[in-house]
């Protein structure tokens, strides 16, 4: 079998990091309004952001990053995903990002944090590191009181009881090391999910690899990923190799997800690795910097990598995330504000409450609007590329008048041609219009992102980039094939005994393949039905049982 061009399977079920560049959500939102948006009680604005699927907390990290720049502003983020296990990996990063300089180095943290984000294996440190972390959190999420003294930051209020049992669950998943490798074996998954994609093509996957990177990712935009890095992540899943190779051997336990199957008409549940295995982690901080001289070419070819480009965007980032992570006292006491050589003081850096991020119910993006606290909250909807399908009048009845809409486009899916990019973007053009959005007037068109506003009494003040118009393509894209065909055998890990199943398990169509489907316009509510689970030839490991 050959996977033909265009069927979507490489993007996989389950996103783990953005297919788009880190964006300031601050140079995003409309300028700030005092009389309408200032806070009462601190009298400082408020900036409230509605975010789908942003995954891997990459835009909020950069707007925090950069707030010293702006108007000082309070920071509302309300993040709504599709699995719970997306939800872990956000409070993972940012008790990573905001950990104490004494603890951990910011080396330390950076290079942490690019092997739990990207790499599928992971050195022995860094793994211990994930265990003591989500079992630390695996405590404090049943616990409210003790998790506001010590993640002042993170509101769970949102959520489920069920959806707070799932997470408690997966984080113990995480730190349960006792099992070993075999409780996961990455690696074994990853050639799995390889063979599946590729079929016959596998033999020649380092011919398929560079034909995807140098007619597709390069012609779009990424000219920065090099060869042998997008090789190596593409054969082994190590996308990030700051040590000797053989230092990655522990499975990355972060990048597992559950899903039902059905086996001889039983509802089995199984673990495995469903995220992308085609386009790799490298876009979301590689692919572009504010230090241009990391961008320069020598001989038409860039001097450096996307793998250089992203440590030293992250090292940068988390350099300026330091100052949300120190003590409130020691920034808020005029005695222990440092002045310059000249003995003026430097200015006051942000108190870590000045941001919260809100966590809400999976599944609550159509429900949203009935809750007048949410109504006409948000100055700012971001909206990624495998949520677009939940783009519609209700979910634009949260933007206030005169708020913005930022859409990620597909332009980094490989799978997909041209002509299906060029009918994604017309179709997101089409749902943002049927929300109460027009395009934002600019001079120069986006690849990666599409603009909105949301029509009111102002018009937008500033000009961004806008969606072109265009005839739709007659072309209707189906889902991909690993929405509709069951995944092989040796592509799942039975879960643990006594471990609640969390929400992903309960819909497990309901994932990236819906940015295929957000073409088609909806016909009605359809239930998923449980995969059948068929074993190609070459698999011979007998089927999880329960």
């Amino acid at each position: 079998m050959t996977t033909p061009a265009g069927s979507g399977t490489g993007f996989g079920s389950v996103s783990w990091w953005g297919l788009s560049p880190a964006v300031d959500l601050q140079a995003e939102s409309p300028p700030v309004d005092p009389d309408s948006q200032a806070d009462t009680e601190h009298g400082t604005p408020e900036l409230n952001v509605l975010l789908l699927g942003s995954v891997d907390g990459r835009h909020l990290l950069r707007t925090l990053a950069r707030a010293a720049l702006w108007p000082r502003r309070r920071f509302r983020f309300y993040v709504l995903e599709n699995n719970m296990e997306a939800v872990a990996r956000h409070m993972l990063i940012f008790s990573l990002a905001l950990e104490d300089p004494e603890k951990m180095g910011l080396q330390e943290r950076s290079e942490t944090f690019l092997e739990m984000w990207g790499n599928a294996l992971l050195r022995p440190p860094v793994a211990a590191f994930v265990r003591a972390q989500a079992g630390r959190l695996a405590r404090l999420v049943p616990e409210p009181d003790r998790l506001a003294e010590q993640l002042p930051w993170l509101s769970l209020g949102a959520l489920k009881f069920r959806e707070r049992d799932a997470l408690e669950a997966v984080f113990r998943f995480w730190a349960g090391g006792e099992k070993g490798p075999e409780a996961f074996p990455m690696s074994r998954l990853w050639d799995s999910r390889l063979r599946h994609y590729l079929g016959s093509r596998y033999d020649a996957r380092r011919g398929v690899s560079d034909w995807d990177l140098h007619m597709k990712l390069h012609d779009r935009g990424a000219r920065v990923i090099h060869t042998s890095e997008f090789r190596r992540w593409r054969d082994t899943g190590v996308a990030f190799e700051l040590r000797d190779a053989s230092a990655y051997h522990v499975p990355n336990r972060t990048l597992a997800s559950g899903r039902l199957l059905s086996h001889r008409g039983e509802r089995v549940a199984a673990r495995g690795y469903w995220g992308d295995i085609v386009t790799g982690p490298f876009v979301a901080f590689g692919i572009e910097a504010d230090d241009e001289t990391l961008l320069r070419t020598s001989n038409g070819q860039p001097i450096k990598t996307a793998g250089e480009i992203t440590q030293h965007n992250v090292t940068e980032l988390f350099r300026e995330m330091a100052a949300w992570g120190r003590p409130r006292a020691a920034q808020g006491d005029p005695a222990q504000v440092q002045g310059d050589a000249d003995g003026s003081p430097e200015p006051a850096a942000p108190v870590p409450e000045s941001f919260t991020v809100h966590f809400l119910s999976l599944g609550s993006a159509q429900t949203l609007h009935h809750k007048s606290c949410y109504k006409g909250r948000f100055q700012l909807l971001y909206v990624a590329c495998g949520m677009v399908h939940l783009l519609s009048p209700e979910l634009g009845a949260c933007v206030a008048p005169g708020g913005r809409l930022i859409v990620e486009l597909a332009q980094f899916l490989v799978d997909l041609r041209q002509e299906q990019l060029q009918g994604f973007s017309t179709r997101v053009g089409e749902l943002a219009q049927a929300a109460g959005f027009a395009p934002q007037p600019g001079a120069r068109r986006s690849q990666t992102f599409a603009r909105f506003y949301k029509a009111g009494d102002c018009a937008p003040s500033h000009k961004d980039p806008a969606v072109g118009s265009g005839t739709p393509s007659s072309e209707v894209l189906a889902p991909p094939l690993e929405a509709t065909n069951p995944p092989p055998e040796d592509l799942t890990q039975p879960l643990e005994g006594g471990t609640p199943p969390s929400e992903p398990l309960r819909r497990p169509s309901e994932s990236q393949a819906s940015l295929l489907e957000a073409l088609v316009p909806p016909t009605g509510s359809q239930t998923p039905k449980p995969e059948s689970l068929t074993v190609p030839p070459e698999t011979n490991s007998p089927i999880p049982n329960f």
